[in-house]
């Protein structure tokens, strides 16, 4: 039974879960976080929907407060500071689990704690930051597992219990490399195309170069997993389509909104790790690379660099 948990990351998706949790909870939840970040956290709390919370806010460093289960929602560029940030709230009995963007995060958190549990995980939602707080009209659910769930641990079951207590929707998907790498899949191409050309949902459907792109990207994806060895498939492109065809067209993915907003994107994580994974596996990776140095290079002239 997990009887405490915590977050790191309160950006708009880690701002759903914490709602939820902090509900649940109450002070056995908490939000890892220290320095002004800790201080507006505890000043101003979070708004979601128009709501706010005021949760529990662990400094690093303090020792204070131990968590059955952590999981971490900061951005691929964050995760080095937030695995320093939760070393003092870790147990060897604690559950890490990472709803990072992308396929490397776990990997990372598990060399950084190789004696924990590290489920992967991934996040389905539609959440966003704006000036008024995050907005969410679709909490989706959380994916989550070790790579084969074919039989369910008793930590993944646990995660699972707190998850159902606590109105949070999730799935214990019985392969989570596959299910890891379709996401993958579309953030690679529809992220990274829709960054680069101010493109929301709606121009992959009514432009055709558009969607021939996000063809060809996604289809980069789907061979390196194939040489790697991952059940990604031809067929998985279809069914991304489909999907994303349900997509309001005025939506802005997630690296969109942060060009937008000057942020630093995950073109690192992405393309970097396609065209990373493809060198090792012998498969040619051109989209990627082209987004990948088109990318870097529209960070730097929107940062004014």
């Amino acid at each position: 039974m997990i009887k405490t948990a915590a977050i790191v990351g309160l950006g708009a998706i880690g701002c759903i879960y914490a709602r939820r949790l902090l509900h649940y909870m109450g002070d056995d939840f908490a939000v890892i976080a220290g320095g002004k970040r800790a201080e507006r956290i505890r000043q101003n709390g979070e708004t979601i929907n128009g709501e706010k919370i005021m949760p529990k806010v662990v400094e690093p460093g303090t020792g204070s407060w131990k968590a059955d289960l952590v999981i971490v929602s900061v951005k691929n560029y964050q995760l080095d500071g937030a695995i320093e940030d939760i070393r003092d709230v870790i147990t060897p009995d604690t559950v890490i689990l990472t709803i990072i963007n992308g396929v490397s995060a776990r990997d990372k958190i598990s060399a950084a704690y190789p004696d924990n549990t590290v489920l992967y995980g991934l996040s389905r939602s539609d959440a966003s930051r704006t000036a008024e707080g995050v907005i969410c009209t679709w909490e989706g659910a959380i994916d989550f597992g070790e790579a084969d769930n074919t039989v369910m641990s008793e930590k993944v079951k646990a995660v699972k219990e707190l998850f159902d207590n606590s109105g949070i929707k999730s799935e214990v998907c019985p392969d989570m490399l596959r299910a890891s790498w379709l996401k993958f899949m579309r953030n690679v191409s529809m992220n990274q195309l829709s960054a680069l050309l101010s493109s929301p949902y709606g121009g992959f459907f009514s432009i055709p170069e558009l969607n021939q792109a996000l063809i060809e990207v996604m289809q980069e994806v789907v061979n390196v997993a194939e040489a790697k060895g991952i059940d990604l498939r031809d067929s998985d492109i279809d069914d991304a389509l489909k999907a994303i065809s349900g997509s309001a067209p005025e939506a802005k993915t997630s690296m969109l909104q942060d060009m937008e907003a000057g942020r630093r994107t995950e073109v690192d994580s992405f393309a970097g790790v396609i065209i990373e994974e493809g060198k090792k596996a012998g498969v040619p990776t051109p989209w990627n690379h082209a987004l990948y140095l088109l990318i870097k290079a529209r960070e730097q002239l929107i940062q004014g660099k």
